[in-house]
């Protein structure tokens, strides 16, 4: 049962991050395009803040829930004698999770804090150039997440 639990809430954690970016780059930046630069990047930092300060517990949580599902696993497999094979799409989802934390990472620790100085300087050719680093690591783990669902519920072995 915990498993089951630990399982359902790492789904809600993929959820939640890349539906996040999905949202924000798909529907939220193109609607805001007509929109002056100083409004929006504006709000786009503000939505960037809370978004990134939402994401980080659960990109923790898809690392840790996700090491303690595969070791949890293993310890099944090893209790009733087996020896455990790691399906191929099990260690795609872990290899590219991690890609997409440094990302994360990267974004957030980076590229967010020029953007929100730039911003609070009101120096918006600086700002523009951050969130376009931004989108372009958003587009990135846009891909890699849809990468890893795919693999996960297509790739059997």
């Amino acid at each position: 049962m915990l498993y089951g639990i630990v399982k359902a809430l790492h789904v809600l954690a993929v959820v939640l991050w890349v539906g996040g970016m999905v949202f924000a780059h798909c529907f939220l930046r193109p609607a805001l395009a007509g929109q002056d630069a100083p409004q929006r990047l504006t709000l786009m930092r503000d939505v960037l803040r809370r978004f990134l300060g939402a994401v980080l517990p659960a990109v923790l949580f898809l690392l840790l829930s996700g090491a303690w599902m595969l070791f949890s696993t293993a310890r099944t497999v090893a209790a009733t004698g087996g020896v455990m094979i790691v399906p191929g799409s099990w260690h795609l989802m872990a290899g590219l999770g991690i890609v997409m934390s440094v990302i994360y990472a990267y974004i957030r620790y980076a590229l967010y804090p020029r953007l929100n100085g730039a911003v609070q300087a009101q120096d918006w050719p600086a700002a523009a150039r951050a969130l376009t680093g931004i989108r372009h690591g958003v587009t990135t783990n846009i891909v890699l997440g849809a990468i890893i669902i795919v693999a996960v519920f297509a790739w059997r072995g």
